[in-house]
């Protein structure tokens, strides 16, 4: 361990005098015997070298293919060298979180401009300095939506939350984990076999409960598919509720925004937005709302104003925090941001451009489209959903354990398995038409798996 802790042992005998204590085991006397762990039956130290020998084998168990077919929330896109380069500069990179903020100028105009393209975005009028990730983002918002104070005769706080089935699995279960720990009510509204939200169902949930405080619907939903937004949002405002819309970032440069839709509050997840895959993370949650919800949501807001010389400058404008504000009237307790991937999302928007980010999307819905039309011709795959989609699509299969295999053997990342006889395909601007041809090639031979063409990558 000294290798890699500072502190020697003659620094640590010197801690010990300041403290006035004989030993390391007289410092922690107070902890009772019982919750200490004595021995922690670990190997012994690796030098440098050794340690970096060993993370290089771990790391290649790892599989990186080189042709992906799948999303479900996660997606792979063409990021521009240049936001790789902008963003490893050292004065971002090392950057954390402003804590005096009025000094990191550069930092809070960086969550500025991004805070102004998300706006852009979404169609909204105000958006904080982001979350931790898409699904945090959406239970947030939800979070917002109960604690908001009616002025009209159903004045007070409404606890019953609502939330299409048709939203990702994930994004569900973290607004139930976040409600439930607020003590707010979640219920889910069903899909109708089209795989959209059943409106019938919403609006006869909404008549019958006064205290319905919003409705989270997510369009393009987890199947990919298109919502009805325009009317979900006037059923919603109609019995008093509140609309967040869970949006995939992407679909914005060809679709109408939430903002155009009607919805109050547009969430989702930024990693499209100039972030790689990354086994992972860190990811990017995005968050906008209307003008007059700006005091209730959670998070940082930077603001722009002008200093004592009269010139531009930026402060944190609002924080929700119990670090910064009374427990009791904190509306969450969203600690920082995402200060990097909010930048590098900046960038990326930047770096592409109007019509770049439309041409993205354009590519992404096209390309999906043909290889959709392509899948449904081969025996044994239909499409199950008829409604329009972005760039997702779910169809059936034989066995899509089988195919999913098949495919890797080929080097090929296949759809997410919905089901034993059901994938999830994605396609972006990055799939090419000689990629989506050769998927085509091997689901058709899916059940020949003696003779499956193609040459392995």
């Amino acid at each position: 361990m000294g290798s890699y802790i500072p502190n020697t042992e003659s620094d640590r005998r010197e801690m010990l005098k300041f403290l006035g204590k004989s030993s390391v085991d007289k410092l922690f006397a107070a902890v009772p015997q019982g919750v200490k762990v004595k021995n922690l039956n670990l190997s012994s130290g690796l030098t440098e070298l050794e340690l970096s020998r060993k993370i290089k084998t771990i790391a290649q168990k790892n599989k990186v293919f080189p042709v992906i077919f799948r999303g479900a929330g996660a997606y792979r896109h063409y990021i521009p060298a240049a936001v790789k380069r902008i963003c490893s500069a050292e004065t971002f990179l090392t950057a954390y979180t402003p804590y005096q903020a009025e000094i990191s100028q550069g930092i809070l105009q960086g969550i500025f401009e991004y805070q102004t393209m998300i706006c852009e975005l979404t169609g909204m009028d105000v958006s904080n300095a982001s979350a931790y990730d898409g699904a945090s983002a959406a239970a947030e918002a939800v979070n917002m939506c109960s604690d908001i104070v009616r002025t009209d005769s159903t004045a007070g706080t409404r606890q019953n939350v609502y939330v299409s089935a048709a939203s990702h699995p994930h994004v569900i279960q973290t607004i139930e984990t976040y409600c439930f720990g607020y003590g707010i009510n979640v219920s889910l509204v069903p899909c109708c076999a089209d795989g959209k939200t059943d409106l019938r169902a919403l609006e006869k949930i909404l008549a019958s409960d006064p205290n319905a405080g919003c409705f989270y619907l997510q369009s393009p939903n987890f199947y990919g598919l298109i919502e009805e937004v325009k009317d979900i949002a006037k059923k919603v405002h109609a019995a008093g509720a509140l609309l967040v819309q869970g949006v995939n970032p992407m679909s914005l440069g060809i679709m109408e925004s939430p903002g155009e839709n009607g919805a109050d509050i547009a969430v989702g997840e930024g990693q499209s937005l100039g972030l790689p895959l990354a086994f992972g993370g860190p990811y990017l949650g995005f968050m906008a709302c209307k003008k007059n919800l700006m005091r209730k949501m959670p998070g940082r807001i930077v603001g722009e104003t002008t200093d004592s010389r009269g010139e531009r400058a930026f402060v944190l404008t609002m924080q929700a925090r119990e670090q910064h504000i009374r427990r009791e009237k904190a509306s969450s307790n969203l600690c920082s941001n995402e200060a990097l991937c909010a930048l590098t999302a900046a960038v990326y928007l930047s770096v592409m451009g109007q019509e770049g980010f439309a041409e993205a999307g354009r590519q992404c819905h096209s390309k999906a489209v043909y290889a959709a039309n392509k899948i449904r011709e081969i025996p044994g795959f239909q499409l199950i959903y008829k409604g329009e989609f972005f760039n997702e699509f779910v169809s059936s299969c034989p066995d899509s354990e089988k195919v999913l295999r098949l495919l890797e053997e080929k080097n090929i990342l296949g759809g997410y398995p919905l089901a034993k006889d059901r994938i999830l395909w994605c396609v972006t601007e990055v799939n090419t038409k000689e990629e989506i041809d050769e998927l085509v090639l091997l689901l058709s031979h899916a059940n020949m798996p003696s003779s499956l063409p193609g040459v392995s990558r």
